[in-house]
């Protein structure tokens, strides 16, 4: 299979499996460290997954997301709420359209690398909160990204219609250990148990049948 993609990896269960799934096809993943409360805990999952995938990984700072933007996820772990996605009070964790930003930066990075489409692993969990994460902005920045460049790079988000715990399912199949990634919000030395995202994460592995290994604080 040609190497004709780069992916955007955070180190969620989300990225790993998809840098897994199309591990065969990626030539470089891109981690963006905005300063979320979070990024230091899954940053490092990301290079080990890399490093063991043998694919080029590199970490590109966005410091002014962090000094310009509002978000709990950038506030520090009390501002983030507890809860389940589909509560209002998540609202408070949406960091104003970084996928947008981050998918202009790795189309760039694409074309400058002569690679041809972008991965990124949102998935229908996330369309109630996240704006940027929902088909129509997908196809939106698909086209705009076709438009804005001479090699026509593709955005691709194989995820945008399936479940977490689909995207669980499949990383089972693929041998991936889940408690080798980072959910939690809040960013402190375990897992909450309690946010938003820590709750979508027992939610996907218990209903695809997995074990959680995952070291929760409650």
């Amino acid at each position: 299979m040609t190497k004709d993609s780069l992916i955007i990896v955070s180190g969620g269960m989300d990225s790993i499996t998809l840098l897994y799934d199309y591990k065969d096809s990626i030539a470089l993943a891109v981690t963006f460290d905005y300063g979320s409360n979070h990024n230091a805990r899954e940053i490092p999952f990301a290079q080990m997954h890399c490093e063991r995938l043998g694919i080029r990984h590199i970490v590109i700072p966005l410091d002014f997301i962090h000094q310009y933007f509002t978000s709990s996820l950038l506030e520090g772990a009390e501002a983030v709420p507890d809860g389940h996605y589909a509560d209002e009070n998540m609202k408070s964790t949406v960091v104003p359209f970084r996928n947008g930003i981050m998918l202009s930066i790795a189309v760039g990075i694409a074309e400058s690398n002569g690679l041809g489409k972008v991965l990124i692993a949102n998935h229908g969990g996330d369309h109630a909160i996240y704006p940027d994460c929902r088909p129509e902005f997908i196809s939106a920045i698909d086209a705009a990204s076709q438009a804005g460049t001479y090699v026509k790079v593709k955005v691709v988000a194989p995820y945008t219609d399936i479940t977490k715990t689909d995207i669980a399912k499949r990383g089972s199949a693929l041998g991936i250990d889940y408690s080798e990634t980072w959910s939690c919000y809040k960013g402190e030395t375990v897992h909450c148990g309690t946010c938003g995202t820590c709750v979508e994460r027992k939610e996907a592995l218990r209903e695809a049948g997995l074990v959680d290994r995952t070291e929760y604080l409650k």
